[in-house]
């Protein structure tokens, strides 16, 4: 992966950072938000990259009942 292309765990942890952040007591409506946007966007990378995981799985078992199919 290129460095540009985010890692799951990566994102996944930046979305419980932002969780963490939410939660806390201690958080200024303006960092509140900030952390909802990081969030949201740390939320989406991670669909994303679990959207390619399950495409790209689905497609590996067609091709293997395919050529067990033969």
């Amino acid at each position: 992966m290129s460095n540009k292309t985010p890692v799951f765990e990566d994102s996944l942890n930046k979305l419980e950072t932002a969780s963490r952040e939410l939660k806390s007591q201690d958080v200024s409506l303006e960092e509140a938000i900030e952390s909802y946007k990081s969030g949201l966007k740390a939320y989406k990378e991670c669909r994303e990259i679990l959207d390619q995981a399950t495409q790209e799985i689905e497609t590996l078992t067609r091709e293997a009942e395919g050529k067990g199919a033969e």
